[in-house]
């Protein structure tokens, strides 16, 4: 059971071109906006679609597949965990952050 606790898969679609930063040391990080959709029908029979959207970051490896094979618009798989911060905005507001860090990808679709 430990290895479902805080264990997040989504399939969707890449929202924007990955936002890939390289660190000293070559280490790097890839950030990508992931759309998923879900399709229902009303009592009344009206389809209704809903697609959310998800920020997702991926360190190391998994980054650098990222970088190498995911642009926009690509269906890919992740599986990671979902994370929460928080930070002051520059009228000293606090905002908060929700996303999920994958630590796997599979890339799907053509």
């Amino acid at each position: 059971m430990n290895a479902m606790k805080n264990s997040v898969q989504l399939i969707g679609h890449v929202g924007q071109e990955p936002e890939i930063k390289t660190f000293d040391g070559g280490k790097k990080v890839a950030n990508i906006t992931l759309a998923t959709n879900e399709v229902y029908y009303k009592e009344n029979g009206d389809k209704v679609e809903k697609t959310e959207w998800h920020k997702v970051k991926a360190w190391g490896k998994t980054a650098e597949i990222i970088e190498k094979y995911v642009t926009k618009g690509k269906e890919i798989a992740i599986g990671g965990k979902l994370t929460y911060s928080d930070y002051l905005d520059k009228n000293g507001e606090k905002r908060y952050i929700t996303e999920v860090v994958a630590n796997e990808v599979l890339l799907l679709g053509k």
